[in-house]
Order: structure tokens, then C-alpha cells, then sequence
């Protein structure tokens, strides 16, 4: 049996109990931007049946995995993807965005960016670019933009638009102002910023995530939303207290949603959101707090 079908059947009574609780909920009223919700915590789940759940929630669309690992494997894309906006589309709903692992031309880019060109699929996360060793940064630097180059090349021809994540911890970039460097001479209708509520709370502190948006606003072209609690781990050695962060709900963690929202809105940002539900948690219980979420959503958008 495959690890999918395993998976399905072993989370298939959770999701039963989770979909009546959401058949029994009112349907929450659509105010805002339009929300797809990220679905590499679904993944056990066929694409239909996360339509399903999706549809259930209330929200308008996916935000497909495409990478290793993800609902789709890269290689399997060209014939697959069309498959997947077929059953998305029959759902009442649209792949919104792609989340890949792309970050140089290969031929499965390729495919990639041509099969979205088909399906009218405009704007793809991009993957990562590990930062390397420490002391080589401004070198690693200059070889990210290069591969920022030939991608952005690749995906120009076929209309779409590459997005870079801007993450935190040990990839590039880790900050808004690293981002702003590396884009900063490539045109904004080439290559999008895709902003992050968690990672930019995380590296930017109480006002350098504000800092970044106001830099980045001409490319500003995906926001992920999620939240995070730090915890508080055993002391080293030396007696330093350690810490970690964890996902919590949108309205429960340190990132200020409602002023964040805010403020993309206020730097002219009407796109959609992608709701990055990242609890690693069973899928029953994703679909309860990604519901709740949603909701919470709704009432953020309310005084935009």
C-alpha cells in the first residue's frame, strides 16, 4: 500500500468527525481579499477531498504543493497539474499559487512554468537558497543573484511570475532588507516579494517588519499568514536560558495580524492571502484550527 493511501485511511475518521462539525458550523460571510489556504499539512489527503474541506471552510482556493515531497512531484507536474485544477475547478474553487522548490532552470522548471502558462496559474513560490558558511555571505550573495537571473529569465518567458520567500533562520533571504537587496534592480512585474507575517514578526522585531514592507512595496505579490508562540527550552551549559517558537493560532501569537494586514493594505497590496496553517498536528484537528483561523481572518479584513 502506498504511503498516501496508508495515510488516508489512518486519518480518515478524524476528517469524518471534522467535516460534520464543519457542515454544523454557519457559513462565515466573505469580506476582504480573496484567501487560498497552503496544503503541505493536507498532504495525506487526495486533492478532491482537500477541495472538499476547503470548500467546507469557506475559502477561495489552494495553495498547491509542487515540489518534492508535495502533492505533486515536480516531474509528475506536467501531467498532474491539470488533473489537479480539473478537480479543484469541479470544487467551485482555483490554485491560486504554486509553492515550489524551483531555484535555477532545469527541465522540470520548466514544465513547471509552461503547464502554469496553460492553466492560467500566474505566480509560483520559488524554493530556497541555503546561506552556506559563515564568512561567505556576500559571495553567496552575488551567486543567488545570478540564479535569481537565469530563473527569472526561464519564467518571463512563459508569463509567470516568480515570488521569493522571505523566510528567517538559515536560508537567503532571512530578512525584508536582504530581500530588498537582492530584487532591488529587477522589475517588479519579473519577480514578486512574497511576504511572510511569522518569519518578518521573527527577523524584524517590533518595527523592522514595518521597515521591510514600506521598502518592498513594488513588488509585494503573495503574504503568508501565520503566527507563533516562543517556549522556553532547558539552559546550556553555561547556564543561558534556550527557547523555541512554535505555531499557534492567527489570533494567539506574537506577530500583530490585524496591524500587519494593515499595513500591507496601507502600502496598496490587494491581492490574495495564503493561510499557512502550519500545526503539525493530525489532520482533524488542522481542519478545526484552520477553521477558526479563517474565521478570525474575516473579522481582520472587516476594518481594512
Amino acid at each position: 500500500m502506498k504511503r498516501r493511501d496508508f495515510m488516508r485511511l489512518a486519518v480518515a475518521s478524524g476528517i469524518a468527525t471534522a467535516a460534520i462539525k464543519l457542515q454544523a458550523r454557519e457559513a462565515v460571510p466573505r469580506l476582504g481579499p480573496k484567501v487560498c489556504i497552503y496544503t503541505e499539512h493536507f498532504q495525506s489527503l487526495p486533492i478532491p477531498e482537500v477541495c472538499k474541506i476547503f470548500k467546507r471552510i469557506g475559502v477561495d482556493g489552494l495553495d498547491l504543493t509542487v515540489r518534492p515531497g508535495g502533492h505533486i512531484d515536480p516531474q509528475d507536474a506536467k501531467s498532474e497539474l491539470p488533473k489537479a485544477v480539473t478537480a479543484v475547478r469541479e470544487h467551485g474553487l482555483e490554485i491560486m499559487m504554486l509553492t515550489t522548490g524551483i531555484t535555477a532552470p532545469n527541465r522540470y522548471a520548466e514544465e513547471i512554468v509552461a503547464t502554469c502558462q496553460k492553466l492560467g496559474i500566474e505566480r509560483i513560490k520559488l524554493g530556497y537558497y541555503p546561506v552556506g558558511q559563515f564568512g561567505n555571505l556576500a559571495e553567496r550573495l552575488d551567486d543567488v543573484r545570478r540564479q535569481l537571473d537565469a530563473v527569472v529569465k526561464l519564467t518571463t518567458k512563459y508569463g509567470v511570475r516568480p515570488c521569493m520567500h522571505l523566510h528567517s533562520g538559515s536560508t537567503i533571504p532571512s530578512s525584508g532588507f536582504m530581500l530588498y537587496d537582492l530584487i532591488r534592480e529587477m522589475p517588479p512585474d519579473r519577480i514578486g516579494a512574497y511576504l511572510d507575517s511569522y518569519h518578518m514578526t521573527i527577523t524584524g522585531g517590533a518595527g523592522g517588519w514595518r521597515q521591510a514592507i514600506d521598502l518592498l512595496k513594488p513588488w509585494m505579490s503573495l503574504v503568508a499568514l501565520k503566527n507563533f508562540q516562543w517556549h522556553r527550552d532547558e539552559r546550556d551549559e553555561l547556564g543561558q536560558q534556550t527557547w523555541h517558537t512554535d505555531y499557534c493560532r492567527l489570533e494567539d501569537g506574537i506577530a500583530p495580524i490585524p496591524d500587519f494586514v494593515s499595513t500591507i493594505h496601507q502600502a496598496g497590496y490587494r491581492g490574495f492571502y495564503t493561510l499557512h496553517t502550519e500545526y503539525r498536528r493530525p489532520v482533524d484537528e488542522c481542519i478545526k484550527l484552520t477553521t477558526d483561523d479563517f474565521a478570525y481572518l474575516q473579522k481582520v479584513f472587516a476594518r481594512l
